[in-house]
This record gives C-alpha cells, sequence and structure tokens, in this order.
C-alpha cells in the first residue's frame, strides 16, 4: 500500500524559485487529517488529475472538506471520511524577485513620420521586480506537470510579454520621437505601470517595480532593417536612402549623376518583385532628369536659360510608381538645397494629389 502523507511542508526555497511540487516524484496520498503546512510568502495549491482545485494560504491546515471544497467534492468524500486519496501538492513562491534584468531584444519599431527615414529602431534594457499575484492561476499557466519551476523557465515569456505591451503603449500613446517614447518610459516607472501590469495579471503574476535605461536608436543597415519592417516601409526607406546620397553631391551635374543611379537602384528593387517594371527604367530615367532640369529652371527664378527643343520637353509622370519616383527626388532636391521649400510644397501638393487619385496612397 502506498505510503500516505500525514505532514507536508517546503522550507528550502530557492531564491529563483517559483513553483515546487510535493512529492517531487509526482502525486502524493492524502487524507482527511493531513496536515499541510505553508511558509510565510507561499501559497500551496492542490491539482487532481491536471484539475488545479484549492489553495491554502500562510499557516498550519489540517486538510478537511472545509478547507479544500472543492478537491473535496471531486474526490467524493465526507467530513469524517478517512479515505486516502491521490493529489499532486504545488507550493507556490510569492516572494518578489527583484532585479530581473529584460532589454529590447528585438527592437521596439517607432514610426516617426516627416523625420528621417520615418522609422526608427528603439533600443534600452532596465530590471524588473517581478512576482506571483494569484497562484492558482499561474500554476495553471506554467506548474502543472512540472517538478519544480524557476524564474528561467519562464523568463522569454516575460521578456516577450513586456516587449509587445511596451511597443503596444508606445504605438497608441502618440509617440513620434525617441523623445516621446522617454517620456513615456519615465510614466511607467510611476503611475502608468498599473497599464503594464494588465497583462500579467492574465497569466496570475505582477510587476512591482519597473526601471530601464533610457531609449537610444539602433544602427542598422538598411539591409537589416529588412528583419524588423515589412517591405513596402522597406522599399520606401531605401529610396529615400538613394535619394539622400544624390543630394549630398551638390552641383547640377553631381545632382543628375546621383539620380540616375538612385532611380536605377530603385528599379532593380522594384524588378526583384515585378520583372515588369524592368522595362520602364530607361523611359523613366530620362523623364527624372528633364524634371529636375525643370526645377532648378523655376528655382533659379527667371534667370536666362538656354531653351530646350520643343521634342525635349519635359516629360510628365503619369503612372502611380513614376510620381512616387518623382516625389523622392523632391526630397532629395530639397535636401539639397537645389529648391526652395515653396516650390517643394507647391510641386509635392500637386503630384501627392494626383497620386492619391490614382490608388497609390
Amino acid at each position: 500500500m502506498a505510503r500516505i502523507i500525514d505532514v507536508v511542508d517546503h522550507v528550502n526555497v530557492m531564491d529563483d524559485e517559483l513553483v515546487y511540487r510535493e512529492p517531487q516524484r509526482g502525486s502524493g496520498d492524502f487524507r482527511m487529517g493531513s496536515q499541510v503546512i505553508v511558509q510565510e510568502s507561499q501559497s500551496a495549491v492542490f491539482v487532481r488529475q491536471g484539475q488545479v482545485l484549492d489553495a491554502l494560504g500562510p499557516g498550519s491546515h489540517t486538510i478537511s472538506t472545509a478547507n479544500l471544497p472543492l478537491l473535496s467534492g471531486l474526490v467524493g468524500m465526507v467530513t469524517s471520511g478517512r479515505n486516502p486519496f491521490t493529489a499532486d501538492l504545488y507550493f507556490v513562491n510569492l516572494k518578489d524577485l527583484p532585479q530581473v534584468p529584460w532589454g529590447t531584444n528585438p527592437p521596439i519599431v517607432l514610426e516617426t513620420p516627416g523625420h528621417g527615414v520615418g522609422v526608427v529602431l528603439l533600443i534600452t534594457h532596465g530590471v524588473i521586480d517581478i512576482g506571483v499575484e494569484e497562484p492558482t492561476r499561474f500554476v495553471k499557466q506554467y506548474g502543472v506537470g512540472k517538478p519544480i519551476l524557476r524564474l528561467d523557465d519562464v523568463r522569454e515569456r516575460i521578456q516577450a510579454m513586456l516587449l509587445s505591451e511596451l511597443a503596444t503603449l508606445i504605438s497608441t500613446s502618440g509617440a513620434a520621437s525617441i523623445m516621446d517614447a522617454n517620456r513615456l518610459l519615465t510614466d511607467l516607472e510611476g503611475a502608468a505601470l498599473s497599464r503594464l501590469n494588465e497583462q500579467f495579471a492574465q497569466i496570475g503574476m505582477r510587476i512591482k517595480a519597473f526601471e530601464a535605461k533610457p531609449f537610444t536608436a539602433k544602427d542598422v543597415s538598411t539591409e537589416e532593417l529588412r528583419n524588423y519592417v515589412d517591405f513596402e516601409t522597406w522599399e520606401r526607406i531605401r529610396r529615400l536612402e538613394v535619394a539622400d546620397s544624390a543630394a549630398s553631391n551638390t552641383g547640377m551635374g553631381g545632382g543628375l549623376a546621383g539620380a540616375g543611379v538612385g532611380l536605377g537602384v530603385g528599379q532593380q528593387i522594384g524588378a526583384a518583385l515585378n520583372p515588369d517594371a524592368a522595362a520602364l527604367q530607361q523611359q523613366q530615367q530620362m523623364m527624372m532628369m528633364q524634371m529636375m532640369q525643370q526645377m532648378q529652371q523655376m528655382q533659379q527664378g527667371g534667370q536666362s536659360q538656354p531653351q530646350q527643343p520643343a521634342e525635349a520637353a519635359p516629360a510628365v509622370p503619369e503612372t502611380a510608381d513614376e510620381i512616387r519616383a518623382y516625389l523622392d527626388l523632391l526630397d532629395a532636391k530639397l535636401m539639397s538645397g537645389e529648391i526652395s521649400e515653396s516650390v517643394y510644397e507647391k510641386m509635392y501638393a500637386k503630384w501627392e494629389a494626383r497620386l492619391k487619385e490614382l490608388g497609390g496612397e
């Protein structure tokens, strides 16, 4: 006959321990009248046939139908019954685990419309004080079937939840710069910590303290950026990068040469996805060079310029792709100082409206 456990407790709790099963080998045999001793900052949770049932708080408890109503009902006992029953007993450590490190891996993607390439990768690190708040819920989520559960066993889950919630809070806050995101971090260290805890409460845990270093921008190449953003965003950033490179080459000759190179790279990206786009390369390249000549003439404000023959009149962008390429080059010319802001705004508004008419945005 199996040995009946008359007294059970768990006193040697490790610093990073969350849940400990008694007995370690699996289910134990208990009976009405058995003693369960629960230490301070502990909870003892009974599980039978995989079902999480009653929990006992700190103190010395005699098993009875009064303190274990769910378990008693399940095994069909009465108050005076002495029949043994089989169950798993999990001791849950309710102490806070302090100074648990965390970091932004992967980084948090922040959209910054109107600034730079429009995207920045936020990185930071810090520590949290975390612990179990609802022992039955936590055991149900992570403890059942395990002889022991330690912090490292759930660290990745905690990290993933923390970063997901941080990303959600930042995106819904309207933050559009690193400075905005850092203000939110400061708030999380104070009153807004309860917002972060809403998600952790679903797994029976709590964050009691949250600390983080200020956000900084992760420096990655354009190719690495593909790992963090969707292709449409990455393609736009790539076009802007090429346009910026073209704009850094001052002078009409250099600007036109840069524009030609930039357009070629953008079309190579498009051609990789759509072979039909490659056929437009030569036509669009000539069109953009003629447009940029026209913009320089407008900027010079009526100075004497050689007249272009009628057959060389600037081409007009017709497709959505042609208009997008034109808008990118407008950005490049503004950044290089080759057109004024008033000219830029007038032309950009005109072609952006046309792009919307074509359903390009």
